[in-house]
Formats: C-alpha cells, sequence, structure tokens
C-alpha cells in the first residue's frame, strides 16, 4: 500500500477500519433527557477548566435510541451532560457516554472525544411508561421513567431544534506512545439537518446508583425540573478544536522564559 492510500484510511485497523468516514447521518434518533437540579460545587469539580457553570446547576440524563445509523448500524447510548458556558455561549459538556455497540465507541472517542464507554442502556416503551435503564458490569447504575407523551410540543418543532442545534462541547484526551496527554483539546460540534419528527414532555423520575466505573450517582439528583422525549433525523458532521491545552500549557511556558 503507497503511502497516499495510508493515508486515505478512515480508520485502523488496515484490513477493515472499525468505521466508515463521515459525516454520519441518523434516522428516528429517538431521546429520553431528564433534567434536574444537582450540586453546584460538584459541577464545578465535573468542568474542565476554561468551560465555566451557568447560573442553575443543572444535569441532563439521556437516553438515546439510534436505530438507523450509517456507518454503526443499530445502538443505543445514555448518559450525563452538563450545562456549562464557554467564551460567552451557552454549551453542553458531555460528561459521560454508555452504549452498546463497538464501531461509535471508537469513532466517538477518535475524531470527537466522546467519553463513550462500553455498557448496557435500553430505551423502551412499557406499557404507558417510557423506561431507559442503564447496566454496567452486571448491575444496575440508572433508571429513568417518564410519562408516555402526555403533552406534544410545539408542531414546527422549533424549540426542540434548537436544544439539538445548541454546541456540545468534549474533553478529547489521547495519550501518545510516551504516555502523555499527545492530544487534550476541547472539541466543539454542532448537529446539522435536522428534521424533528415529534416532541412531547411529560411527568419524569430519575434514579442512580453508585458504581465506580460507571459514577452517573457523582451528580445525585436533587430535583427533578421535567422530562423530554423527541424523535428527529440528523446529521453528526465533523468537530472543531475550541481549546487546546498542550498549546496552552507552551504559550505559558514561552512567556515565563
Amino acid at each position: 500500500m503507497r503511502k497516499a492510500d495510508v493515508l486515505k484510511l478512515p480508520s485502523m485497523p488496515l484490513a477493515g477500519p472499525s468505521y466508515p468516514a463521515g459525516p454520519y447521518r441518523f434516522i428516528d434518533r429517538e431521546f429520553l433527557v431528564i433534567s434536574y437540579e444537582t450540586d453546584p460545587d460538584l459541577i464545578r469539580a465535573g468542568l474542565p477548566e476554561p468551560l465555566e457553570p451557568i447560573e442553575t446547576p443543572i444535569v441532563h440524563y439521556e437516553w438515546i435510541k439510534m436505530p438507523d445509523s450509517s456507518g454503526f448500524g443499530s445502538y443505543t447510548e445514555s448518559g450525563l451532560v452538563i450545562p456549562a458556558r464557554l467564551n460567552g455561549e451557552e454549551v453542553n459538556f458531555v460528561s459521560q457516554m454508555y452504549l452498546d455497540d463497538d464501531p461509535p465507541i471508537v469513532a466517538g472517542r477518535e475524531i470527537w472525544g466522546f467519553p463513550k464507554k462500553y455498557a448496557h442502556p435500553k430505551l423502551e416503551i412499557v406499557k404507558d411508561t417510557l423506561t431507559g435503564t442503564l447496566e454496567y458490569a452486571g448491575q444496575l447504575v440508572a433508571m429513568g421513567t417518564m410519562g408516555y407523551k402526555h403533552e406534544a410540543m410545539a408542531s414546527d418543532g422549533s424549540l426542540t431544534r434548537a436544544t439539538l442545534s445548541k454546541t456540545q462541547v468534549n474533553l478529547k484526551l489521547i495519550p501518545g506512545v510516551d504516555g502523555r496527554a499527545e492530544v487534550c483539546q476541547l472539541v466543539a460540534i454542532n448537529l446539522a439537518d435536522i428534521v424533528v419528527k415529534g416532541s412531547w414532555i411529560g411527568p419524569g423520575r430519575l434514579h442512580l446508583v453508585p458504581h465506580v466505573n460507571a459514577p452517573v450517582a457523582d451528580f445525585p439528583v436533587r430535583r427533578v425540573i421535567g422530562a423530554h422525549h423527541y424523535i428527529a433525523d440528523l446529521t453528526l458532521p465533523y468537530g472543531r478544536v475550541v481549546f487546546d491545552y498542550n498549546k496552552e500549557v507552551d504559550a505559558v511556558a514561552q512567556a515565563a522564559e
């Protein structure tokens, strides 16, 4: 294989790449998002600088069911998102993610820095209840419930589209061969080509169980604010670097010399 051909590979391994080149289209992506208040000191500790907390200590706990994902297939994920502020813009910091499919785990970590780990999330309708669960290492670590389609939101989907359009920020941390953080960046992503197919709000509850390797309960539930269920088609494009920790450290070191 020629050098130029090596550079065209979408991912490792050379024989049978783990994922194809993007961007990536998702059809009928279904969300259950339960928003709640937690301890503001925990929010501050969980946000890497230069991200800053917003005024209200809110966390969004999400389940996302993706039955038709280009290049990735069908899978479900679950995790924590923390609203924050970066350079005056309100963003969502993706704190923890757990999912059940290898290609999006690898691609998510290598391309955008999504904090993905393998686990067993599930989102399903059980009679009159939309139910999300997350199991890690054989143990239940999260369960969320919402009354199924209690109240439909505006039919044009503008509020839900705005929610999906909000900038997401990840901490991308990849060590080099010497063990040091060769890549240490804040990466921003904005979903595109969003088509909202349905959106509902209703009563919700969330139960989190302490677990050493899936520490979602480190942000305990003080008060549930509400639950949001929606379905949309969307595209996940490539991201952009908004802060580079290595360059920042180098600049400080040079200034001190």
